[in-house]
């Protein structure tokens, strides 16, 4: 991946915009921040004042002077806590609200056929990066206007105080930020790699959880966790190679730090020997100097808390490259409704062979067909197409009725009943599931989908339709998942039916069975992909579909 691909300035953008719904947020944390500052620096002078009256160099009641001082104690306590509950109460929000925006961006956007970037580092980038980002704005950003703040009025304390060691302090500023963007540059590219290894750590260790009876199955375990040795092998170079950097750079700056504090504590005593400050004043003096050195110690922090937070915005703006499907409302076609494929033709890259060319075929509203061809021959891509998932590169792929004839767009998948290969159930209840087809289904409609699905042991279950079960449907077997999908595809109210594969895990009889159910009404159109004998005989036409 090319490193720093996106410009400062198009990352400040995308930060600004995704500031605006973390406002509060932000505003409090820097409230909190700016009121702690003031209540910082009271103490400075309330503890310069206790000292000076203790050692009868101004006038005053010792006990006043330390009460003053406990309940400025009492003040950052209180502060310190509300802060906690701002960032953790607040923060959790912030942090959902990013996750949704950022899944939602995802699901409405193009699907190629091909993913860009494995699950895992789409995972990995919606978890770490996301919270990386919310913490920089809604903390970072608003914590540095207290630094700030903190810093001007230590120098300003200290400027009244000695003018001379207070201006040598903000002379050193301009060496600080020429140092700073050297450092900025190298570290955001070190970060990257970071960041980009532990993507393919979590990539590698979900792949392996989520395919654990293959790989048993294979005795493929050794090779597995050698492949995870080997990423996490890299992983540890890029934060060896990092941290290096971070120490050596930090070791500089700690030095400066020091050298800087013992000029100060010099110069204070000097003052003090000549019977130029008192003790009260130099405890002060030194205080101010740490206040001062305290701020910019933060500021050195800032610079990695902004290389770190450009490389998540980079990342996170990565997943948004792909553009949106055509969004709108849906639009629904008063059915039957037909498909017409018009001297179709796909391929899924520039460099590669047409999966499907000049394909021009018509399924007819109220139709049956199956759709048959050997594996690798474009039938699924075919579905993809109807389902308007892809585009044709030639050609016209079509929906109609007696009324209109449309070009297919995702605007239109209202239109259709999709039953997808293999076991899709996601973890949850049967009735979670079901609900996936249609939201507002009612107990009856469900119960009546599942019959219509020859899945009616559904009601025989321990805990019927509430029955739980685990990620890919586990719990159920291959045959009962697939029938659970076929009841939750058909509450969709789509005139179209496609099925993939669908019925691949039923027995004959069952399956006999479930395609009357499905045929019987004959107030759908039917498509099947499929190698079953069973369902070729229920259909009125046939697509034989040829590899190229």
């Amino acid at each position: 991946m090319e490193n720093n691909r996106y410009p400062a300035r198009d990352i400040i953008r995308w930060l600004w915009r995704a500031w605006r719904g973390n406002r509060l947020q932000a505003v409090l944390n820097a409230s909190l921040g700016l009121l702690g500052v003031c209540v910082s620096l009271a103490q400075v002078w309330a503890v310069q004042n206790a000292i000076d009256v203790a050692s009868h160099s101004i006038e005053g009641s010792l006990y006043l002077a330390v009460a003053l001082m406990g309940g400025l104690v009492i003040c950052d306590f209180a502060i310190h806590v509300s802060a906690i509950w701002v960032r953790n109460i607040l923060g959790i929000r912030a942090q959902n609200r990013m996750q949704q925006r950022m899944l939602d961006r995802i699901l409405r956007s193009e699907w190629h056929g091909r993913e860009r970037f494995h699950s895992g580092d789409v995972i990995n980038r919606l978890e770490g990066d996301i919270n990386n980002v919310v913490i920089f704005l809604t903390e970072t950003i608003p914590n540095t206007l207290s630094v700030l703040a903190m810093f001007l009025g230590a120098f300003f304390y200290l400027f009244k105080m000695d003018h001379f060691l207070a201006l040598l302090i903000i002379a050193m500023l301009p060496i600080f930020i020429l140092v700073s963007k050297v450092y900025m540059k190298k570290m955001r590219k070190l970060t990257r790699k970071v960041r980009d290894s532990d993507s393919k750590v979590q990539s590698v260790l979900q792949e392996t959880v989520q395919n654990r009876m293959l790989i048993k199955t294979l005795e493929s375990d050794s090779m597995m966790v050698d492949r995870l040795e080997t990423t996490q092998s890299e992983l540890r170079q890029n934060v060896v190679k990092r941290t290096k950097f971070s120490v050596t750079s930090n070791l500089i700056l700690n030095f400066g730090f020091a050298l800087g504090y013992l000029i100060a504590f010099l110069w204070s005593a000097m003052r003090m020997f000549n019977y130029t400050l008192s003790f009260g004043g130099m405890t002060a003096f030194l205080q101010l100097v740490a206040k001062i050195q305290g701020p910019a110690r933060s500021l050195t922090k800032l610079v990695p808390a902004f290389v770190s937070v450009f490389t998540a915005a980079e990342r996170l703006m990565e997943l948004e490259e792909n553009p949106l499907e055509e969004q709108g409302d849906p639009i629904e076609l008063e059915g039957p409704c037909g498909v017409r494929l018009d001297n179709v033709s796909y391929a899924y890259s520039a460099n590669e062979r047409y999966i499907l060319k000049r394909l021009t075929f018509d399924f007819p509203p109220g139709s049956c067909t199956a759709i048959l061809g050997e594996t690798g021959a474009g039938k699924t891509t075919l579905v993809r197409m109807i389902l308007a998932l892809i585009r044709p590169n030639y050609g016209r792929a079509l929906i109609y009725n007696k009324e209109k004839e449309l070009n297919l767009s995702p605007l239109m998948r209202c239109n259709f009943v999709y039953v997808p290969q293999g076991n899709t159930l996601l973890s949850g209840t049967i009735r979670e599931n079901l609900h996936l087809g249609r939201v507002e289904a009612t107990e009856e409609e469900m119960n009546d989908a599942l019959r219509e699905a020859c899945a009616d042991f559904v009601f025989s279950l321990p805990n019927g339709i509430d029955t739980a079960c685990s990620e890919s449907g586990g719990g159920l077997s291959e045959g009962q998942a697939q029938r659970i999908a076929i009841a939750r595809a058909l509450l969709r109210c789509g005139s179209i039916m496609l099925f993939d594969e669908a019925t691949s895990a039923l027995d004959p009889e069952t399956e006999r069975q479930l395609l009357k159910n499905i045929l019987e009404k004959h107030d759908k159109t039917v498509i099947f992909i499929t190698h079953r004998h069973a369902v070729v005989e229920y259909c009125d036409h046939t697509l034989h579909v040829d590899r190229i």
